[in-house]
């Protein structure tokens, strides 16, 4: 299973099956190291409450219904950095 992104993101590099954006490839990444949406947010800059929308399209686009699965995703999706 792959995904599609329109960057690359520097820890996360994701390929073809569903379309991020950026900032989801990132929150995606940050999922996908156990941080909790208030760590996403810091590292990104954004507010808590973006972070949440971001997650919620997220799920809408792995179909997927909640931050477990979405976490199960992302380690199919995203590799693990070495």
């Amino acid at each position: 299973m792959e995904a599609r992104t329109t960057t690359r993101s520097r820890s996360c590099d994701i390929g073809s099956a569903v379309r991020l954006t950026p900032t989801q490839v990132k929150v995606l990444c940050g999922v996908r190291s156990g941080q909790f949406n208030k760590q996403i947010a810091h590292d990104l800059g954004i507010a808590e409450a973006t972070v949440k929308a971001h997650m919620t399209a997220l799920m809408r686009k792995l179909n997927v219904q909640n931050r477990t699965q979405v976490a199960i995703a992302a380690q199919l999706l995203v590799p693990h950095p070495a």
